[in-house]
């Protein structure tokens, strides 16, 4: 037990200081961030915090790796080719022309090669022509294991070898688009999904505007009741028949207050949605001024429709899509039809049982080769694979314009509803400072006994009422500038694409 002296009471200011110390150090995740909420910060930190948008830059990553392996394939390449050994101890039917019969050979060989060949393909002019180039030298050692002796020979040959397919799909280059193509359509997807989310999280943004502003309007009523209260008392002191005034302003002072309670408690189930939808800590508190400001806009709709093809990821994915099936198409009409392939080398080569020889006196090799299939019959096999691909890039060209029609009677749509929205914001603005204007007179007049407490109420009411109504006029007017950037992925307030407001760091030029 301490008792309140100098010696004594040292003990409890030190433990004091130990615990004040304590929470001094505490970690930042026990104290409670006060985050104030607009709709630009609720969307950074659902882009930060979420899981959809990080698959898809992860997805756009691959995509642009696999487009970076494709591209490699344009340069050289150099690759060995080993058989360490290849021994054969078969038993096998070949044809004997002597005794006209066949004959059972047993072949006993072993065979150690090398083939070493650095390979680029040719381009010209920047188009991949899919040929190749080869530069090569093969080296092995054969023996033949003899009853008597064994037969060894050594074998060397470098060269230059070139390859060209004729009227074939030209697959490398194809390799490549498709590579590009599919990077584009993950970029395109992830700004689809970037533009859902804004969405989204205006949804929730918007709704927790419109309860916070609710809760305004009930607070300010509560205030005007309790002038109007004031004043209520000071006239009964004077007129008790004033007293029936008095208890009638009691009573709209106690369910404005009721109804101030309710907003709170909407206010805080709307915070706590919204947290959640953020992937915010339960315990931050959020923090929100509602601003109706109003900035007239002027949209031309030819414009915005012009935006909308050229921004919204949904004409430009089926337009990659259409690609992707014309080159279906070429590879269709190049499966089964005339081919051809030209093969040429020229080099140099010897052979000797010995292989220090190996490299004396060689001589020139070299060989020419033109293959070709010629399809005759298939029963209109080829035909119709090539009418079905075909029946399906029609298809494609039904859905781009299909997608045209439906954005431009969209994005017309979005334009009138926000000149009509805009218009209605703008005027119910107006009426609400006129009806500000009349609930203060009105107060000022009921102080001077020039009306009664009935017409006092049915003003403050008819105040709020307009208050109401500007905000359903201003969430409405909002709510057309977000379809309008939905439609057209462009920000007609700032006057720039949507995804130039984010730092998206999944999409970049590769």
């Amino acid at each position: 037990m301490y008792v309140r002296d100098g010696r004594r009471l040292r003990p409890a200011v030190s433990v004091f200081a130990v615990l004040l110390l304590v929470l001094c150090l505490a970690p930042e995740s026990f104290a409670q961030r006060s985050i104030d909420l607009t709709l630009e910060r609720a969307v950074e930190l659902a882009m930060d915090n979420s899981y959809r948008v990080r698959q898809l830059q992860l997805g756009i990553d691959q995509t642009r790796r696999q487009l970076r392996a494709e591209r490699a394939g344009l340069r050289s390449r150099a690759y060995l080719d080993l058989s360490m050994p290849e021994i054969d101890v078969i038993s096998e039917p070949k044809w004997d022309s002597q005794q006209q019969r066949d004959v059972i050979v047993r072949e006993n060989t072993r065979r150690w090669l090398m083939n070493l060949t650095i390979s680029q393909p040719v381009v010209l002019f920047g188009y991949p022509t899919n040929g190749y180039l080869s530069l090569n030298n093969r080296v092995y050692r054969y023996s033949q294991i003899g009853a008597e002796q064994d037969d060894i020979r050594f074998y060397n040959r470098y060269y230059i070898e070139y390859e060209q397919p004729l009227f074939q799909p030209n697959e490398l280059r194809n390799d490549i688009e498709e590579a590009e193509l599919n990077l584009s359509d993950a970029e395109l997807n992830f700004q689809g999904d970037v533009a859902n989310l804004v969405d989204d999280i205006a949804d929730d943004y918007y709704n927790l505007f419109e309860v916070s502003y609710e809760r305004i309007i009930r607070k300010t009523l509560v205030e005007n009741l309790r002038q109007a209260l004031a004043a209520t008392q000071e006239l009964a002191q004077e007129d008790p028949s004033r007293q029936i005034d008095l208890d009638q302003i009691q009573v709209e002072l106690a369910n404005a207050q009721e109804q101030v309670n309710q907003s709170e408690s909407r206010f805080r189930m709307a915070s706590s949605q919204i947290k959640q939808r953020l992937r915010l800590d339960p315990a931050d508190a959020i923090t929100i001024e509602p601003s109706l400001e109003i900035a007239p806009i002027e949209v031309d709709v030819d414009e915005a429709i012009e935006l909308g093809r050229t921004l919204q990821p949904r004409l430009r994915r089926l337009e990659i899509t259409r690609r992707e099936r014309e080159l279906e198409v070429e590879s269709v009409r190049g499966n089964g039809g005339f081919e051809a392939s030209l093969a040429v080398s020229y080099g140099r080569e010897s052979n000797d049982p010995r292989f220090s020889d190996m490299f004396v006196e060689p001589s020139n090799s070299y060989s020419v080769g033109l293959q070709a299939r010629v399809p005759i019959w298939d029963w209109g096999q080829r035909r119709e694979r090539i009418q079905a691909s075909e029946i399906r890039l029609r298809q494609m060209d039904l859905s781009i314009e299909e997608a045209e029609l439906d954005i431009e009677t969209s994005i017309r749509n979005g334009v009138e509803n926000l000149s009509e929205y805009q218009s209605r914001a703008l005027s119910m603005r107006e009426n609400l400072e006129r009806a500000r204007t009349v609930s203060e007179q009105s107060l000022q007049r009921y102080r001077e006994a020039a009306i009664s407490a009935s017409d006092l109420l049915q003003n403050f009411r008819r105040g709020m009422d307009t208050a109401e109504n500007f905000l359903d006029a201003f969430l409405g007017y909002r709510q057309a500038i977000l379809s309008l950037q939905q439609d057209t992925y462009y920000d007609f307030e700032r006057g720039m694409p949507i995804l130039d407001l984010f730092t998206l760091d999944g999409i970049g030029s590769e």
